[in-house]
């Protein structure tokens, strides 16, 4: 197996991600190889600094590099040799089987469409991510491909989160909710009210109208949203929690006896963190191109980049955009008036 990882987005490239990649490439051994893209003098570079070997990790050369500012329609014409195309093109011939970036957002999402395309009966993407509940954890989707999705793309998108919920999360039947103000399915926008009419007349398990706190309460496996209040909960919640985690550690370190204390909840603290924190879960899944893409937070660390590499790995061995092909054509045969 070999993966793609855009060296050059994110916030710190190519230094995080080439930290990242020698990091990942060590733990997941010689059945995955990783393929660094970008421009080649700079990545060797940094694995040089890191100590790594000239073969540790494989390098495909890409001049152009596209900031987080740019339009994606602009990189679609003006850069088609970005680490972002070519990287995506490697995966559209089989060179590779996934693609990973932690850069512009839009302007991977964009290339994916153009380069990897559809998944048939698929209108519009979604940015699919993992947020850890009391449930075992739900996907939360779109959290940012689209910010303005018609009520049977939501529909699409709850098809979708239900393939990766069951496939990668091991969900028997995905409980999936519509995030709203209000349970009553009179509530919000008419495309809200138009989305629920389609979901509950759908074949998934639809459970209704779902408010952000049924998120974390572990009450749903799947929650569809459009990708501008899906972005907002997301960095909301990451911003909740590195606030609660810094006033722990303020407050158990004002004195001696919170000191003594907090060395015997180290542990706990420990894996509070690890539960919540993002860089634990690394990228999320662009589901609806045909293929493997992976998107980053441009502000990632070398560990999220890493464990975004063995997520991706993961969606691989799950063959997620296979099941997620699937049951849209069993979905279209069954009715195909819909479709």
């Amino acid at each position: 197996m070999k993966i793609a990882l855009d060296a050059m987005g994110g916030d710190r490239a190519p230094r995080v991600i080439v930290e990242g990649a020698l990091g990942a490439q060590e733990e997941v051994g010689a059945d995955t190889k990783i393929v660094l893209v970008g421009r080649e003098d700079a990545i060797r570079a940094e694995i040089t600094h890191f100590g790594g070997s000239a073969s540790a990790l494989d390098v495909v050369d890409a001049r152009d590099i596209v900031s987080m500012e740019e339009q994606p329609s602009t990189t679609l014409r003006r850069k088609k040799e970005s680490s972002i195309a070519v990287g995506l093109r490697l995966h559209a011939e089989g060179k590779v089987q996934g693609f990973i970036s932690a850069g512009n957002t839009g302007a991977v999402a964009a290339n994916a469409l153009i380069i990897l395309g559809r998944i048939k009966g698929v209108e519009r993407p979604a940015i699919a991510t993992y947020v850890p509940t009391k449930g075992g954890g739900c996907i939360l989707l779109d959290v940012g491909a689209s910010i303005d999705p018609k009520p049977s793309h939501m529909v699409q998108y709850a098809i979708m989160g239900s393939c990766f919920a069951k496939s990668v999360l091991g969900k028997s039947d995905p409980r999936v909710g519509l995030l709203n103000i209000g349970e009553e399915s009179t509530k919000g926008t008419e495309v809200m009210q138009e989305a629920y009419a389609l979901l509950k007349a759908s074949d998934v398990n639809f459970i209704g109208n779902v408010e952000g706190r049924d998120i974390f309460a572990g009450s749903v496996d799947v929650t569809v949203c459009d990708g501008f209040v899906g972005n907002v909960v997301l960095k909301f919640a990451e911003s909740v929690t590195d606030m609660v985690y810094g006033v722990l550690r303020q407050t158990l370190t004002a004195d001696l006896r919170a000191k003594m204390g907090a060395l015997l909840l180290k542990p706990a603290f420990r894996h509070l963190r690890e539960t919540f924190d993002y860089a634990e879960y690394g990228g999320a899944p662009l589901l609806g191109v045909d293929g493997v893409c992976m998107i980053c937070h441009g502000s990632s660390s070398a560990r999220a980049i890493k464990n975004a590499v063995l997520e991706a790995r993961r969606v691989i061995d799950y063959d997620l955009t296979s099941t997620i092909k699937e049951r849209l054509r069993v979905g279209e045969e069954r009715n195909p008036k819909a479709a």
